[in-house]
Parts: C-alpha cells; structure tokens; sequence
C-alpha cells in the first residue's frame, strides 16, 4: 500500500519532576477563594468552553465537585489551559492546584513526578481512526506510516511498543495540541489519527461528516484517566479524591440532583445519610463542612449525570459507558465507602 501518515495525540506526557505540595492547600484555597483548576486545550464534551467562554465538560465536573466540598459553590473555579507538555509543570510549580484532564495514571508520574493520582474519572485505551475511503480496517496495515505525535507523551510511548511488536516501521512527526491534531488529520496531512479512543470519539463528533472516519478495532494500551495532585499534601488529596468518590457512590445510592434534597431528609440507607451528612460527620474528617457530600451532587451531579450530560450516547461524543458503568451494572466503576 502507499505511506500511510498517523496522526498521534495524546492523554499523558512525561515532564522534570514535581516538587512537593505545601501541607496548606486547602487554606491556600480558602484564602484565593477559588480552585484553580488544570484542564486540557479543549476535547469536546470532556473539556470545553461555552457560548459565554466558561469552562464545561466531563473532566471540569471534578474541580467544580471540589469547589462544592470545600466553598459549597461550584462556581469558584478558575481554569488554566494545559498542553501535554505544560500540564505537569503547572501542577508542580502550583500554577494550578488540580489537574482534571485526559491524564493517565502511570507508576512513573506517580512516583518519580511526584504527583498523586487520586482516583479513575474514566478507564480509556488508544486507538485508531482513519478516513473510511483509505480502505485500512486494522492497525496491522500502518507498517510505513508517517506519525504525528504530541511528543513526551503515553501515546507516543503506546505507539513506539505497538510497532515494534508488530514489526513495523513508522516516522514520527510532532504536533502540538489536540486541535493541531484534529485540523492535520482533516487536512490529509496525517491519514491515521491515533490517541484515547475517547477522543478520537469526541474528535470525529466534532467532523462535518462523522460517518465518513472509522475508529479501528484495535485498543492497544490500558489509559486509566484520573484527576491528580501535588505530592506532600494528604489532606487536599483525600478532599479531591473523596469529592469523586462522592459522585460514584451517589450514582450507586441512587442518588441524583433531582432527589437529593428528599434524601438529605434522611433515609433508611446509612450510606446515603452519610454521604449527605444527616448521620454521622464525614466532612470534618477531611476539615470540611457536614454537607460536603450534598453540595456536590445538588450543584454538579453524580457520576452518571455528569457522563450522560457531556459524554454519554444521547451526546454528539456518543460514549457508551461499557467498562466506565458501575460495577453492579457490568463495568468496572467502584468507589470505596464512605463510613
């Protein structure tokens, strides 16, 4: 066949490592009055600004939760825009307190970073997409191909082992961000474009002419994306971590911004009571107040709400929830409890 060209972006990238977080983020927070948030360059429905330039999407959603724990308001969020390649620096210098967006929770940005990966907001893999009228139906048919890559990243990484398993040859080509990705890829610059096939979902969504590009069946890496913090600080970690959990657990209980407020009466569940503390005080375990729980399912949702309103199949992204439904349901979503 004629050399194919891939385009690559990417959910991770490696970077120097993280200093230490200052024991005092949450009074750090306090006293801005405001959590400032990490989030990608844009991936519709996971990331994305509104008609009026504001911050929405799956990955948003944490940093709001967390804004509802800690100030009972989701709107005391600010965001700051991050590449693969500036996204770790931002956490590390604490530009940014969280990060929430597309990352990929590895040993080594777990360790040698110095960073904390809270919790799994979404279990990924990467793909592949091609224009149907290139006639390629498997990613064993790249052998040649010329790849742009957002380098330094998990993907670039992914791509190199694919090919040497498979004992092909490819040239990498760098790009930068995912619009630089999306753009090439529909200006025939790259013919394949390859990154979690999550966004390669929410990139053919995006398409003037979605049914004329196929995602192949190939998933060749585990991308477990989550939100993560600075090293150093346990107790910020345990309010963003919990924050999640919050909206996992809730969507378990059955409990969703419509009927919360019925629940937050109290209810023959203990889970749910404690969840929206009318028994027991979770919050003040983690210096917060008795409503954390409430806050953030009454102002942003559970976690299937916040799937369903921005990603889920009733969406132009079209995800179903497959290994992302709760573990009761056939998937692999689980939060610990909350007691």
């Amino acid at each position: 066949m004629s050399t194919l060209k891939v385009l690559l972006t990417a959910s991770a990238v490696t970077v120097v490592g993280a200093a230490g977080a200052s024991a005092a983020t949450l009074d750090d927070v306090k006293s801005k009055g405001f959590v400032q948030c990490g989030v990608s360059t844009g991936v519709p429905g996971f990331s994305f600004t509104d008609d009026a330039g504001n911050w929405q999407g799956f990955d948003p959603a944490v940093c709001q939760a967390v804004a509802a724990a800690v100030f009972g308001d989701s709107s005391k969020v600010k965001y700051t825009p991050t590449t693969g390649k500036t996204r770790f620096t931002a956490l590390a210098s604490g530009e940014v307190d969280v990060l929430a967006r597309n990352t990929t929770w590895t040993l080594s940005r777990d360790t040698d970073l110095g960073f904390t990966f809270v919790g799994v907001n979404y279990y990924d893999g990467q793909g592949f997409m091609a224009p149907k009228a290139l006639g390629v139906s498997s990613a064993k048919e790249l052998d040649g191909a010329s790849v742009c890559i957002q380098t330094g990243t998990t993907t670039e990484l992914n791509l190199a082992d694919f090919f040497r398993v498979s004992n092909m040859s490819y040239e990498p080509v760098p790009i930068e961000t995912n619009e630089e990705a999306r753009t090439n890829y529909l200006a025939g610059r790259c013919d394949v474009y390859t990154t979690d096939a999550s966004g390669l979902a929410a990139s053919r969504a995006t398409f003037d002419n979605p049914a004329d590009h196929v995602i192949l069946p190939e998933i060749i890496s585990k991308e477990p994306l989550g939100p993560l913090v600075r090293q150093g600080d346990d107790q910020w970690a345990d309010i963003v971590r919990w924050s999640l959990n919050a909206m996992i657990n809730a969507e378990e209980y059955g409990v969703t911004s419509e009927n919360v407020d019925e629940m937050a009466k109290g209810t023959d569940n203990p889970d749910v009571n404690r969840l929206l503390g009318t028994e027991g005080d979770m919050g003040a375990m983690m210096g917060l107040d008795s409503k954390w729980g409430y806050n953030i399912i009454k102002q942003v949702g559970n976690y299937g709400e916040v799937f369903e309103q921005f990603i889920g199949s009733a969406t132009p992204i079209g995800l179903e929830r497959g290994i992302n439904a709760q573990y009761k349901d056939g998937g692999i979503l689980y939060a610990p409890p909350i007691r």
